[in-house]
């Protein structure tokens, strides 16, 4: 049976891509991952130094389970279509992992055709699970559900917000936006900005990037790049765990392209102003390496970015008081993006059962403690923030990286289908011209995207 659905795995995507794994500890020829062993094999996208800092994470597991033991695999790509494909790999080698980091990107595409759903080990241990739960904003869960069946359990999350300069904002004269101000008054804060700036200065930085990029644009003016439905199914996770909450679905789905509805176009048509009026930068210009350094040298006003910025902020020297964070401005709507990470268990793994222990104890309030030691990400637990980012180790107002959630209950996941590397591709690159072109040439760049969604989407 496993044969027959590695072949049937093996055939699902064409394989252009024969990965190397790194794994840790170092292996010999002899010592594959997995083979002619009772391990449970974990693999996460990364590099081998990520593998190792999993150490502790892995030795406060087997200190509850001792008679498991566990070996983390790294995998190293691009994006999450050549991990899959790696993945894929490993399987046809007779070696596949019990367990895969996945995050948004990749979600839909491993629920589709390699992940084990956790349905009937959720219903098994739910009096255990509700504890969780309970520490949990259901939006973080519903964007693990595919079709009704839910394949991982976040243990790390990040919604885009912006991230100003304190400096900027008291140069410029300025108080903190109010949480709920809208597009004009971030043109008003962009402009003020600029003015007082000496030099060379950019009120918003951006990058070209699914996260963080156009997106947090669309999704406030209530729109997106793809047309957003629902799955029906899931009301036996729903009306056990959140029986309190208003209705859920059974998954995000994206089928169909939606670049030309007049949300986006005026969304576009937003960043295409911002960039034309030097307010914001040419994303063709710079990537995100240089972002802190020129965010830290006081270069940069505002800039999207999430809670594992405060990380990064804090290695270049940045102190806590010279930044702080707010919401997205307001334009139809106020609805924002995140991007959130878990583990799935692999439809081919004989250890589900050993697998479901590591899922349970990577988001118990332990497991999820050691792994994140510092402020790298939020938390999905919401009671594990506090200590995380409070105590003057992050921004004045920290709780806006869980508020997200709680605040913009509609906020919601990046666009990710089963064909997530060939949407994104779509997206990101047609977004430069569709902005550096005049006004006119908005709608022109829109038809182009449109196409480019349709084509990878299957004709949709």
């Amino acid at each position: 049976m496993v044969d027959l659905t590695r072949r049937a795995l093996f055939g699902a995507i064409g394989l252009g891509i024969v990965g190397t794994v790194v794994s840790w500890p170092r292996l010999t020829g002899a010592d594959i991952p997995g083979r002619g062993q009772d391990v449970l094999t974990v693999a996460l996208f990364g590099t081998a130094q990520d593998a190792v800092a999993r150490q502790s994470l892995v030795d406060g597991f087997q200190r509850k389970h001792p008679g498991i033991e566990v070996r983390i695999v790294a995998i190293q790509g691009q994006d999450w279509s050549e991990y899959f494909a790696k993945i894929l790999t490993m399987i046809a080698a007779g070696t596949p992992p019990d367990v895969v980091t996945v995050a948004t990107e990749g979600a839909q595409l491993f629920a589709s055709r390699l992940a084990h759903p956790l349905d009937d080990l959720v219903r098994r241990d739910a009096a255990e699970m509700q504890e969780y739960f309970d520490d949990v904003n259901p939006t973080l869960i519903e964007a693990f559900m595919y079709q009704g069946s839910l394949f991982q359990l976040p243990d790390n999350f990040n919604a885009a917000n912006v991230f100003y300069s304190t400096q900027a904002m008291e140069r410029a004269g300025l108080e903190r936006p109010a949480d709920n101000w809208t597009l004009d008054d971030f043109f008003a804060t962009a402009r003020a900005m600029k003015k007082s700036a000496p030099g060379q200065f950019l009120p918003y930085f951006w990058n070209n990037r699914l996260w963080g990029g156009v997106v947090p644009w669309l999704y406030v003016n209530n729109t997106s790049f793809l047309r957003e439905e629902k799955a029906s199914g899931g009301d036996w996770f729903w009306n056990r765990f959140y029986p309190d909450q208003p209705a859920r679905s059974g998954g995000y789905v994206w089928r169909q392209a939606d670049a030309l509805n007049e949300h986006a176009v005026e969304s576009f048509s937003v960043l295409e102003s911002m960039v034309s009026e030097g307010l914001a930068a040419n994303p063709a210009q710079g990537g995100g390496n240089e972002l802190v350094s020129l965010f830290s040298t006081g270069s940069v006003g505002m800039t999207p970015a999430g809670g594992f910025w405060v990380r990064g902020l804090d290695e270049a020297g940045v102190a806590n008081d010279a930044y702080d964070v707010t919401y997205f401005p307001r334009m139809a709507g106020q609805r924002h993006q995140f991007g959130a990470g878990g583990y799935a268990i692999m439809e081919t793994s004989p250890r589900k059962d050993e697998a479901w222990e590591w899922l349970k104890y990577c988001v118990s309030v332990e497991g999820m403690t050691i792994a994140h030691p510092k402020p790298d990400s939020s938390l999905p637990r919401r009671s594990l923030n506090a200590e995380l980012y409070g105590a003057g180790v992050g921004p004045d107002h920290w709780q806006v990286f869980y508020d997200t959630l709680d605040k913009f209950p509609d906020t919601g996941p990046m666009p990710a289908p089963p064909q997530q590397a060939a949407v994104e591709s779509a997206l990101l690159k047609n977004v430069v011209s569709t902005i550096t072109n005049g006004p006119s040439g908005v709608r022109r760049g829109l038809e182009t995207m449109q196409r480019d969604l349709e084509i990878a989407l299957g004709g949709r």
